[in-house]
């Protein structure tokens, strides 16, 4: 298998977890151990489930890397989301909408091809 910083999958996912760690800057102090830890760990274990795939050097393993993966994306769009609604979130996250979608559909095709 090739190295995973050569994947666009994997670069696209940890340009999310940069954006989220950026976004969650301006979050209330009171949310440090509640919704920043919580957005931060999901988008930041988009990536590193394909890295922990990857070093597993199995098929089998790296496609059940991918599902977590995916799940941590689904958590993370939710998590933006909310953030918005309640007013965390002041701009527009139609960038980090753009790349949730993109990632999610590289995870698909990416377990697809295994």
């Amino acid at each position: 298998m090739a190295n995973y910083k050569n994947l666009i999958l994997w670069q696209k996912a940890n340009d999310l977890a940069i954006m989220v760690y950026k976004l969650t800057e301006s979050f209330p102090k009171t949310e440090t151990f509640g919704l920043i830890s919580q957005l931060r760990r999901s988008a930041l274990s988009i990536p590193t489930n394909i890295v922990e795939g990857y070093g597993r050097r199995s098929k089998a393993e790296l496609s059940r890397f991918i599902d977590m993966a995916r799940g941590s994306l689904a958590e993370t769009e939710y998590l933006i989301e909310f953030s918005k609604e309640i007013g965390y979130i002041k701009n527009d996250v139609s960038e980090i909408r753009g790349l949730i979608e993109e990632i999610g559909k590289l995870l698909w095709n990416f377990q697809k091809k295994l």
